[in-house]
């Protein structure tokens, strides 16, 4: 796996790109190959803050996790265990759809505790979502202004709405820094 490393108001040195390097290289494991895998991480400190963001585009899949500490060897630490979630829970979803339509094609590598291949499929129930409640209503032809003051007088953190000038259904959000995004269908 390739290794992209960049920091922002902190400078990456040889020891915290090795950390990152092996600690991120353990999740290699999972997958049968990962020749052409590049690993995208940027390392950022605001107000004695550390941030670390991790993204892993693959084939059909991109892993990407992103986690906040006071301590940056901690953070990194508990970046690396929601990816292993993240490769569970998908893992468990393809064996899943796999054994149930009978092909023999497995695209992760089976590992017990110890790091060892193995040829016993893990269930992770746990990760599984469970849809708790289904809303439906008429969507209101307005603007990315207007939605984002029904998202506000909500109290919610996104709307979707129906975009007045292209008909199109949008989703506005409230992102971590205090900003709205807006998603766009095509």
């Amino acid at each position: 796996m390739k290794y992209n490393v960049r920091g922002e108001n902190i400078e990456v040195t040889p020891a915290i790109r090795d950390y990152v390097e092996n600690k991120i290289g353990k999740i290699e494991r999972y997958f049968d190959s990962t020749d052409n895998a590049e690993s995208k991480v940027n390392l950022k400190v605001y107000n004695n803050q550390q941030k670390i963001e991790v993204t892993i585009p693959m084939t059909g899949l991109v892993l990407r996790a992103e986690e906040s500490h006071d301590d940056l060897y901690a953070a990194i630490d508990l970046v690396v265990d929601k990816l292993e979630r993240q490769i569970r829970k998908h893992k468990t979803k393809v064996n899943r759809k796999l054994r149930d339509t009978g092909s023999p094609k497995y695209l992760f590598n089976e590992v017990i505790d110890n790091g060892a291949p193995s040829n016993v499929a893990v269930e992770d129930d746990e990760d599984e979502a469970d849809l708790v409640r289904t809303k439906r209503y008429n969507l209101k032809p307005m603007d990315s202004e207007e939605a984002i003051l029904q998202m506000n007088l909500l109290g919610h953190n996104f709307f979707v709405f129906l975009n007045a000038a292209t008909n199109e259904t949008n989703v506005v959000y409230k992102r971590n820094d205090g900003k709205y995004g807006l998603i766009e269908s095509y």
